[in-house]
Parts: structure tokens; C-alpha cells; sequence
């Protein structure tokens, strides 16, 4: 956005100049419910002479005292900087303003309950959004400790990475709290939680025998949901684990958790504070799926103490190790110290294919991307960033031994605690515990971008014997480099009702072909099974045999793994159109009802989902969607009472319901005039039932209104605003359109449920008025909204459902226009990648 962006240079220059000392920060929060007062008073050191700039955003700053000499603001405050003049060797910079609450999930943000009426604050700064909150040098290795002092209503809670001190009281109804400073830290991760949270509290000793204070916190309406004892034990695995594998003590002196409202992430990982998405409360019953991938978070983001909090990357640049290293960590401590011992095989179905689509696209980058500045990595917390990066580092670990890896992560601790670092820090200390050079590893796999293909190539005699078997390799044109793998390869047979693995070999795969003379002579198998355990980055294909097994008996696989790596194989040959999306469909409703692992069956469900919607031919998608619903119902029907699947399938077929007899079901469901045994139909359910029948046009506001009554919450709220803009009338999407695009005066969490009832897969006559307006509005809408709402706007609101040749020729036409920021054209540039995509998949499922 304009006036908000910082370039890799400048931060260099800046930390060239000048290092931090310390901050105080007061904060007033009673000034008022759309502005705060903001004085903050920083001290550092500075080459004589120089200038720079301190970073703030701000509606008004009343004062900015340098070295005692007052400075007017109208001649020093421009594009959100504090301009600096002739710095001392020593400073201390005095800066008094009236910060603006934000309704967008950056800075501090700023909600109502509607149940209770309170107010309730949080702060989200990474990437750049402290600077919201207070004024600050703005970048990651200009570390400093920080000293908060607030002013708040007497009977909030006060949190901050300093555990939480006594509150004085100011006057009646009003308190002040003074927190210690800080260990030094790099600002974003800062943090401040403010309201009349609830509050449930623990402790736990650390490796070192401190006790750890523990805080697991929730708006009040929400603390009858909220299972603290739950998400304490993950976290007291977590540190036990994570402890014992770095050598090293849990760094900071308390650990908070808290569910805020509104928050546009997972988590984030606040040093001792940090934050959740509130959705993580589970009001309802939940999958679990769901349950499990809060225990990664919670583990990921308590990872982050010591890689990314403790040690900290020098720009930007190194964002990808951060996430990557911290999901890495969180599988390998939920597969080896939780319940949920299966976790690689969710990695591999979830992670790792987020990381293949994310690598098929046309703006791919390197792992170790080239950030030049804030407006870069603001679009690089990608499936590379997290999923390719933790799926490379896993290799890395395979590659120089895990006991010599966790040896080299240890000595990088001790090295750089406190500090900044970059990638060849960590190689550095990898590589003297290994013995390995790391470079041209690094050169294969960190700077270069894309996914290679594996294809098994193999020839049988007359008696099925095994004459000869090779891999072979590709890469894309646009990144044509073959790399280096070690992987396995499983031969599977049928024997009785399973699907057996006969056979294990582990082997380097190198180059465009790769002889496998240790499988000639074996009798060929019902299914090869190419990167067999998930030990490499790469696609797989499936040759002819082992795709006709696969399609009959992908539900006898005793292991998940195997089954799953199977199920991705599968889906992307569909998405590259060598396998018809109808055949998916049929694989998907003859496997997914005996899927034991509910991250896959939640997977399958929204593949099989994506296929009918975008992946077959136009001229065959009514006679697949009613397929897709009536294998639905199906599969609901025969579904355990009670179970994981059958919460599932009923969401999964409520939202494909399409003939008369089935949305009478849904309706019936809903008004609890029939019934499923075991299925409790409970809040956030009938919401799913009620949206189902509003996009079918069996409901409408009145219906929508009265459900909004009966669950007048912030999540009711999301829930009535997607309903509302999924209404089947020209005149809703019109509303919706306006709320989110022409006025622009919607809460973030409320302008995403919109933007996602707007794009009905039902409706796509109702939108096709929508596309012009899209491409008119997309370079008003980057320059004037904030990074997080503006994408949300530019990827929800692209037409992909109406893909067309005639889609991607006017695609192609707005982003050859001129001066189109980088990062806005990357995104749409990503959605007309998906356009053609489903154009070829399309084409494919046509010759069927």
C-alpha cells in the first residue's frame, strides 16, 4: 500500500546506522472506541551525523521530541515516517499520537461482543504492524527490549510478553498496568491482549526447574466452550519435547495462550503471548480433523519460542525457515509425543499438497524466495514458505542424520540466542555436525523453484516377471532443473480383502533416468508405489496397472500412508488432466466412506467437491453434481451414527444437495422433522443446513434473520453475512458487492464470510455481471485498502467458477496493463493459473 512499504535496502541501510536500546510505550485505552493515545519513547545509538527514520501509522501525531528538541510534525511526519535529522551517538526519541484502532486484523484490533457488549483487543503485527500500535524502527533485526505501560477499564485482563503485573488504580473504573521490559526481541512479535477475557491458568516446571505460569484465555461468551485442560496438555508435551530435543530451556518467563476474535490466521507466535484463531473454540462438534490441526498450531507456534523468537531472521528473506523449521518441528512432536501418532500421513496429505499446487503456479519461487521488500513477503506466506520448506527440511534431516541435525540446531541456538541470523547460520552448524558440504544441496533444493514428476517405467515377460524398471524424471519447462532424491519404492499386492506392501527398496533417484536393477526378476505387483513413505518432494504417477488398482481397492490399504499418497496421486493427475475429473469422482465416493483418517476424508470431500465444480466438462456437470449428491446421501445413510464421517458427509451433503427429495431432507434436518441416527443437529450445523437451503432458494431472510436471533454471537454474525450474500437473487449479490467493495465499512471477519457466500458454485449465471466490475476495481482497491483486506478482495472476488477462454483473454488483457504493483498482479496472475487449469481438465474429462 502506498506509504506503508519498506525495501530490503533501506533496512540495511537503517541497521547500518543506528542499534536499539530500549522502548517504553504508554498506551491509553480509554481515550475513546476509534482512536488511542500512543506515546512512546525509544533510545538508541546512531552513527553522528546521520539521518534516518522511525516508522508510525498514525491519523495524528501531536508531538516528536528528539533529544530534547521538539520537531514540528507537519515538516517530519510523511508517508507514515518520522523523518530524522543529525542523530547523536547516543538518542532518545519521544513520539505522542493517536493511534487508530483497526477493524481488519492488523494492528491493534478492536472488537465488540455482541452478547456482552464488551470491548475486546488484540494486536497482529507480523509482518510490519507494530508500527500501528507505536512508533518503532520497524524491521526484524533492530531488536530492543519493551516496556508497556497500559491504561485500561479496571476489570479487564492486561497481557503482554511480560508476565502481567498488578494493575494501580488510576481512577474509578480505570487502571493502569506496568509491565517489566521485555527480553530483547524483534518487534512484531510483541504483543497485547486486552479485555474481560476469560481466563483459565496452569503451570508446568521447566528443564531448568523454573515453573512456566500458563494462561489459556477467551472472550467470556465463549469460556463455556473453551477446553483449556485439552489445549494445556499439547502445550505440556510440547515443551517437554521440545525442551529435551533443542537442549535448551523454554526462553521466556510465562506462556499465554489466547482465542481472539477476528483474527485472519492460524496463530501467531507473540513471544510468551500468543494469539489463536478464535474458531478454535469449538462452540459445536468438530472433526477431528479440526481438533488435530490445533494441536500442529499450538506445537508450531510454541516452536517459534526458541526458532523465530529466541532467534530471529535478519530480513525477511528467511521467513520461509521460520515456518518451515516451526512446521517441521510441530509434526514430528504431535507423530512422536501426542495422540495423534498418524500426523506425517495429514502432513503429507494436507502440507505437502499445498505446497504442489503452490509449486505449479506461474509466480513459484525458490524456497529461499527474493524478498526486496514488505510488499513481497506480504504474498510469500505461501504453500513454499511453510509446506515446501518444512517438506525439504524433512529431506535435510534424512540427508545428514537426525541425530547430527537436532546436533546442529542445538549449537545454532547457543550461537545466536538473542540474535539475527540468516540461512547460512544454520547450514553453517549443520554442516559441522554432518560432515556434509551443504552448498550444492542448498543450490538444488533451496534456490530453485518447482516440482518434479516420477513416473515408473517398467517391462514384464510373458509370465509377469519384472524384465526392467527405471524412474523417470521430469520438470516443468519453466523450471527445467532434474534434482537428486532418496526415496522408496513399495510393490503392493491384493491378498484377501488388503492391499499388502511385498516388497520395500530405498534408492537415489537422480537425473531424467534412473535403473533400478534390484527389481527385475520379482514378479510385478498389483501396484507400484513410487516415494513409498513419503520421503521425498515430488509428484508421483501411477502407471496403467497400479491406476486400475487404485480405482478398485484404494480402501484396503491396511497403512494410512500408502492409501493416502495413492489418494494425492490420484488428484493430481486430475489437476494436470492425465486422469478424467469424473473418474475422480467415482474413486473418491468408492473410497471415502471406509477413509478411517478424518484429515483425509476432509480432503477427499472438498477434492471431489473442486472436481464437479471446475474439473469436468461443462456439458457433463449437472449429470456430476447430482452423481456427487446422490454418492453423498449414499454415503451419509450408510455412515456409523455418531461418527467423525458422518458429521462429515452431512455438511459435505447439505452443500451439494440438488433434487427436490434431498433438500426436503436438509430442510428436514434443519426443522427437526427428520433425523439421522446419532447426528446432532447443533448450532454451527444448522447454520451449514440453513446456508445449503438459502443457496438453493429454499430460504431467504427471514429465515436467515430468525437463525441470527437464535445465535446472536460474532460467529452467528459471519454465519448470517454469508448467507446473506448467498441468497440467489441479483439484488443480494449486489448488496454483498457493495458491502465489500463500495463501502468498504465491514469488519475483516465479516467481509471474508461475505466474499465467500458471494462466490455460490450454484449461482454462476448471477456473477457473470461481476466481471468487468472486478478487473475496474482491482487498482482502487490495492492503493486503498490494507494488505489483508485488499487480497481478500482480489482473490475471493475473482470469477473462477466462470472459467472460459473468454475469462482468461480479459485476464490477460488487465494484467498487461501499466503500473500494476508487482504483488497485486502476482495474485490475479495466480487465479487465471487456476482458469487455465480447469480449462485442460475440462478438455480431459470431455474425451472420457
Amino acid at each position: 500500500m502506498p506509504g506503508t512499504n519498506l525495501t530490503r535496502d533501506e533496512a540495511r541501510e537503517r541497521a547500518e546506522l543506528l542499534s536499539v536500546s530500549a522502548y517504553e510505550v504508554d498506551l491509553d485505552l480509554t481515550t475513546g472506541e476509534t482512536t488511542f493515545r500512543s506515546t512512546t519513547r525509544v533510545r538508541f545509538t546512531a552513527r553522528e551525523g546521520a539521518s534516518t527514520f522511525v516508522d508510525l501509522i498514525a491519523p495524528t501525531v501531536h508531538e516528536v521530541v528528539l533529544n530534547g528538541t521538539g520537531l514540528d510534525p507537519a515538516a517530519v511526519v510523511a508517508d507514515n515516517r518520522i523523518a530524522l535529522e543529525g542523530l547523536a551517538a547516543e538518542n532518545e526519541l519521544l513520539v505522542v499520537a493517536d493511534c487508530a484502532y483497526m477493524r481488519t486484523g492488523e494492528g491493534l484490533h478492536r472488537f465488540v461482543d455482541p452478547v456482552d457488549g464488551e470491548a475486546y483487543l488484540y494486536t497482529q503485527f507480523e509482518v510490519a504492524d507494530s508500527r500501528r500500535m507505536f512508533a518503532v524502527f520497524e524491521q526484524p533485526d533492530l531488536k530492543a527490549t519493551f516496556r508497556f505501560t497500559v491504561t485500561a477499564p479496571a476489570h479487564w485482563e492486561v497481557v503482554s510478553g511480560s508476565p502481567t503485573p498488578e494493575p494501580e488504580q488510576v481512577r474509578e473504573g480505570v487502571a493502569r498496568w506496568a509491565f517489566e521490559p521485555t527480553l530483547r526481541m524483534s518487534s512484531y512479535i510483541t504483543a497485547l491482549v486486552a479485555g474481560p477475557y476469560h481466563v483459565e491458568r496452569g503451570e508446568l516446571t521447566s528443564r531448568d526447574g523454573r515453573t512456566v505460569p500458563l494462561g489459556v484465555f477467551c472472550r467470556r461468551s465463549l469460556a463455556p466452550f473453551l477446553d483449556a485442560d485439552e489445549v494445556m496438555d499439547v502445550t505440556r508435551r510440547g515443551f517437554a519435547f521440545f525442551e529435551e530435543l533443542f537442549d535448551r530451556a523454554y526462553p521466556f518467563g510465562k506462556y499465554d495462550q489466547l482465542f481472539v476474535p477476528e483474527f485472519n490466521a492460524g496463530a501467531m507466535e507473540n513471544a510468551g503471548a500468543v494469539t489463536f484463531l478464535e474458531d478454535y473454540v469449538f462452540r459445536s462438534k468438530v472433526p477431528e480433523a479440526t481438533v488435530e490441526r490445533r494441536a500442529e498450531t499450538i506445537l508450531h507456534e510454541l516452536a517459534h519460542m526458541w526458532f523465530g523468537d529466541l532467534v530471529t531472521m535478519r530480513w525477511w528473506d528467511d521467513l520461509w525457515l521460520n515456518e518451515s523449521f516451526a512446521t517441521f518441528a510441530s509434526v514430528l512432536c504431535q507423530s512422536e509425543a501426542t495422540r495423534w501418532t498418524q500426523a506425517w500421513t495429514t502432513f503429507a496429505n494436507a502440507e505437502k499438497g499445498w505446497a504442489y499446487r503452490q509449486d505449479q503456479l506461474s509466480s513459484t519461487h525458490p524456497i529461499a524466495a527474493d524478498i526486496r521488500d514488505l510488499e513481497d513477503v506480504e504474498v510469500n506466506f505461501d504453500g513454499i514458505t511453510y509446506a515446501k520448506g518444512a517438506s525439504v527440511l524433512k529431506q535435510l534431516v534424512a540427508y545428514v542424520g537426525r541425530d547430527a541435525f537436532f546436533e546442529g540446531i542445538r549449537r545454532y541456538f547457543a550461537a545466536h540466542a538473542w540474535g539475527n541470523t540468516t540461512l547460512r547460520d544454520l547450514l553453517v552448524e549443520l554442516e559441522r555436525t554432518s560432515g556434509r558440504d551443504l552448498a550444492a544441496w542448498s543450490r538444488e533444493w533451496l534456490e530453485t523453484a518447482g516440482v518434479n514428476t516420477l513416473r515408473p517405467d517398467l517391462s514384464t515377460d510373458a509370465d509377469g516377471t519384472i524384465s526392467a524398471f527405471a524412474v523417470l524424471q521430469e520438470a516443468p519447462a519453466e523450471h527445467p532443473v532434474l534434482r537428486s532424491h532418496r526415496l522408496a519404492i513399495g510393490l503392493y499386492d491384493r491378498e484377501g480383502e488388503h492391499l499388502v506392501r511385498r516388497r520395500r527398496l530405498e534408492l537415489d533417484v537422480a537425473g531424467e533416468r534412473t535403473e533400478v536393477p534390484e527389481l527385475v526378476g520379482e514378479r510385478r505387483p498389483d501396484l507400484v508405489l513410487l516415494n513409498d513413505d513419503d520421503l521425498a518432494y515430488a509428484k508421483i504417477r501411477l502407471d496403467e496397472r497400479s491406476l486400475e488398482t487404485v480405482l478398485g481397492s484404494i480402501a484396503t490399504f491396511r497403512d494410512s500412508l500408502p492409501r493416502t499418497l495413492c489418494w494425492a496421486a490420484a488428484w493430481d493427475m486430475t489437476r494436470d488432466a492425465e486422469m478424467a475429473a469424473r473418474d475422480y469422482l467415482e474413486l473418491v465416493l468408492g473410497g471415502v466412506g471406509t477413509e478411517s483418517d478424518s484429515s483425509v476424508v476432509r480432503t477427499l470431500l472438498r477434492q471431489a467437491e473442486a472436481a464437479v465444480a471446475l474439473y469436468v466438462a461443462p456439458e457433463h456437470r449437472a449429470e456430476a453434481e447430482q452423481r456427487l449428491a446422490d454418492g453423498y446421501e449414499a454415503l451419509l445413510r450408510d455412515a456409523a451414527p455418531g461418527s467423525d464421517s458422518q458429521l462429515q458427509l452431512v455438511r459435505a451433503f447439505a452443500g451439494e444437495a440438488r433434487s427436490d427429495a434431498q433438500l426436503d431432507l436438509v430442510a428436514g434436518l434443519l426443522d427437526g422433522t427428520q433425523a439421522l441416527p446419532g447426528l446432532e443437529v447443533d448450532t454451527d450445523l444448522r447454520w451449514a443446513l440453513l446456508h445449503a437451503l438459502v443457496e438453493a432458494g429454499r430460504a431467504g431472510e427471514a429465515e436467515v434473520a430468525a437463525e441470527l436471533e437464535r445465535d446472536n454471537t460474532a460467529t452467528g454474525a459471519r454465519h448470517a453475512a454469508s448467507a446473506r450474500a448467498a441468497v440467489p437473487t441479483a439484488e443480494a449479490k449486489r448488496a454483498a458487492w457493495d458491502a465489500v467493495v463500495v463501502r468498504d465499512d465491514l469488519a475483516n471477519a465479516l467481509q471474508t464470510a461475505t466474499i465467500g457466500g458471494f462466490s455460490s458454485r450454484r449461482q454462476r449465471a448471477l456473477l457473470e455481471a461481476y466481471v468487468e466490475p472486478y478487473f475496474a476495481v482491482l487498482q482502487e482497491v490495492w492503493a486503498t485498502r490494507t494488505n489483508e483486506t485488499a487480497q481478500n478482495v482480489v482473490v475471493g472476488l475473482y470469477p473462477t467458477l466462470l472459467a472460459s477462454e473468454d475469462l482468461l483473454r480479459r485476464t490477460d488483457a488487465w494484467l498487461a496493463g501499466e503500473d500494476v504493483p508487482p504483488a497485486l498482479r502476482r495474485l490475479v496472475q495466480e487465479s487465471r493459473d487456476g482458469v487455465a487449469r480447469a480449462l485442460a481438465a475440462q478438455a480431459r474429462d470431455a474425451k472420457r
